[in-house]
């Protein structure tokens, strides 16, 4: 519900009392979900703009100028609530949602990216979202044609009840022709076309902005939308024919608020009088708000010239696509919708769109971190541990059930990049985030979580062009949380700044918390990373391949690790490390001196080593904890077939691969493990999912 100081605002704004309608725009509009009323703030300190960006924040999608002929179009939304009361049709409508922010800007979607997070997969429930949520994102990109090329696992009880379900979508269009979502044009018409509308995902942008209770499950699952990708596949293709004619003014995605959401937001550089009653419906008897109000999925609203109305919708028709003229933008700026003659909505479109007052939360610090205790379990058992871990093993099982290669750009989903064919060049795309070490350090956190998805591209040989966000996080009511949220926006804009890589669009998500589990969820603004490299795939390391570090040391910094995680061992979290090492990395690969690589993070060295290669032998100097397990970050594992091919690097040789399994000499004893224990350790997830 509307707060009563919101409403007490509103209607000393306009000196009256609200409608029906206008209090259900206020109350969605004005949800955290849409006005972002308590990070508005803390968003404008980001850096947004660069010299390849062309439209930035503020759009359905940004778009980036990736050559002379092709821009990317790139967006990241959450479906976080709904996916925990639906699984399936909460994480394929997320996918919808997204796919068409990219086509309403005239550009074709080229691929997907999915960083996920559930609670622990010991837990019955837990593995039903995961299999649910994984199974409606497989389903509905596989039936689009639109391939995930790239995700992110991670699994942590403070998740329960709560998943997170995090999707990227990028698209390309040509620079000169991209479509925007403001209008262009008073008197210009209004046309609603794709699925028809009915009560499902009422009250969907209110939903999403408040905690889930004990009975979310059975109370909001009206607020969840129900997806035809079978519907937006001819959407996709429709909207783009209609972009091709450059008849299209303006288009924008039918999402968070429906109808009432996009036709305001849509129309607030003028105005626009929209008739509910024009909507074409596929339920009987709807009101106003219903008709208004709905988050029923797959539909579009475009503005077009009154005398090119009939050429777009003879398009739309030829896709066997429904559509509807509600209604024509205005000269005023206000929103007004009529229902069979009479107006029941009035409203000044400045203070639906834009009016919504900035929450002034507090924000206090805490420190959670704590002092180190060396495990009592062997550093083989220790290994095991991690290695069989969900957040590191083996992701076959989740790979398999997308199509990665569809269209036909994929050159490779290995390693800690998306690689996309694109023109001359390739498209790399990376994602993800490290929620237990910004717990601990939330703004060094954030800032490493810029950094270490820039390291995966430069892993690659490729440049950052532009990062999109989704901001994560539990209530800010509680100051704790809300210091979480300023720290960890100060961190990504920072490195950001150091890197040279805008912001150029994301999403907020708050309140994610649990009354049935008593849980709230780890600060996670999880990212997605769009650069630019020569086209290359990635490669794992060969037997005989001599295998380095390089960068610099590990220190150690175990709070928020894997070895923390499993173990309880507490200690700091990573620092912020020197950025020299990026360009370094980036040059090696350019240049052809390395075969493969690797950076050192999530896991540490021995997931690494897991990651690289199959088998190996090496040898590990100074503490073996902190060697083997530290994830701190700066370094990078290499794979050679000459130790000249890294004069004039700072590295260090630690072995060769071969052999059978990983063989581990430290100064406190070996650490073996076959390759048959390998494979099985990796298998960890697959296992558990056979339930």
């Amino acid at each position: 519900m509307l707060p009563s100081r919101d409403i007490e605002y509103i209607e000393k704004e306009i000196g009256r009392s609200l409608s029906d309608l206008e209090m259900a725009c206020f109350e969605n509009l004005w949800s955290e979900h849409c006005s972002y009323r308590s990070t508005k703030p803390l968003l404008r300190t980001l850096p947004t703009s660069g010299e390849n960006v062309l439209l930035g924040p503020g759009d359905d999608a940004a778009i980036v100028r990736f050559s002379d002929e092709i821009a990317i179009a790139i967006g990241m939304e959450s479906h976080n609530h709904p996916s925990y009361v639906d699984p399936y049709d909460g994480a394929a409508t997320g996918v919808g949602g997204i796919v068409r922010d990219i086509i309403s800007m005239g550009a074709r979607p080229i691929a997907l990216m999915d960083p996920l997070y559930f609670g622990d997969l010991s837990g019955e429930k837990n593995r039903y979202l995961f299999e649910h949520v994984v199974s409606g994102i497989g389903d509905y990109g596989n039936c689009i044609g639109v391939p995930v090329v790239r995700g992110e696992l991670t699994f942590d009880e403070n998740y329960s009840g709560n998943p997170l379900v995090n999707v990227v979508c990028v698209g390309v269009v040509d620079p000169e022709t991209y479509l925007t979502a403001r209008v262009k044009k008073p008197k210009s018409r209004l046309i609603l076309y794709g699925s028809s509308t009915g009560r499902d995902g009422l009250g969907g942008a209110s939903f999403a902005s408040r905690d889930l209770s004990e009975d979310s499950e059975s109370e909001d699952r009206p607020a969840v939308q129900v997806g035809d990708p079978y519907t937006e596949k001819l959407l996709i293709e429709a909207t783009l024919e209609m972009a091709e004619t450059g008849k299209v003014l303006s288009c924008r995605d039918l999402g968070a608020a429906g109808l009432a959401g996009a036709s305001s937001e849509m129309s607030s550089t003028y105005g626009a009088r929209i008739a509910a009653d024009k909507v074409h419906l596929r339920e009987s008897n709807m009101n106003e708000v219903e008709i208004l109000l709905a988050e029923s999925q797959e539909r579009m609203l475009m503005e077009v010239l009154s005398e090119d109305v009939e050429e777009l919708t003879r398009i739309i028709e030829k896709y066997d696509l429904k559509w509807s003229d509600i209604g024509e933008v205005t000269e005023e700026k206000r929103y007004v919708v009529t229902f069979h003659g009479q107006v029941v909505c009035d409203l000044p479109i400045d203070l639906l769109v834009e009016g919504a007052p900035e929450e002034a939360w507090e924000g206090t610090p805490y420190s959670v971190e704590t002092p180190f205790i060396k495990p009592s379990e062997n550093i083989k058992t220790l290994a095991e541990k991690v290695l069989s871990h969900p957040d590191i093993a083996d992701k076959s099982w989740v790979k398999r059930q997308y199509d990665h290669d569809v269209q036909l750009r994929t050159v490779s989903t290995q390693g800690g990049c998306g690689v996309l064919r694109l023109g001359d060049s390739a498209l790399y795309l990376s994602c993800g985030c490290s929620p237990r070490q910004i717990r601990l350090k939330p703004y060094e956190g954030t800032a490493n979580v810029v950094y270490e998805n820039a390291a995966n591209l430069a892993a690659m040989g490729a440049e950052p062009l532009c990062i999109v966000n989704c901001l994560n996080f539990a209530s800010p009511v509680h100051k704790e949380i809300f210091w979480q949220i300023s720290e960890s926006v100060r961190g990504m804009g920072d490195m950001c700044r150091k890197l040279n890589i805008p912001v150029v669009g994301g999403n907020v998500s708050l309140y994610n918390e649990s009354d049935e589990f008593g849980t709230q969820i780890l600060p996670t603004p999880s990212i997605g990373m769009a650069g630019k490299g020569d086209v290359r795939a990635f490669n794992a390391a060969k037997p005989g391949m001599i295998l380095a570090v390089i960068g610099g040391s590990a220190k150690p910094e175990f709070g928020g690790s894997m070895l923390d995680l499993l173990t309880g061992c507490g200690g700091s979290a990573p620092l912020v490390p020197d950025v020299c090492v990026l360009d370094v990395m980036r040059n090696l690969v350019r240049n052809g001196n390395v075969w493969s690589a690797t950076d050192i993070s999530h896991g540490g060295l021995v997931a690494a080593l897991a990651g690289l290669t199959e088998s190996c032998e090496v040898t590990i100097k100074g503490d073996a904890l902190t060697e083997l397990f530290s994830e701190s970050y700066g370094r990078f594992l290499v794979a050679v077939s000459d130790e000249k091919s890294l004069a004039g690097v700072s590295y260090t040789v630690i072995g060769k691969c071969g052999g059978d399994g990983i063989l581990i000499h430290t100064e406190s004893g070996d650490l073996a493990i076959t390759g048959t224990e390998l494979k099985e350790l990796l298998s960890s997830t697959t296992k558990l999912m056979r339930y």
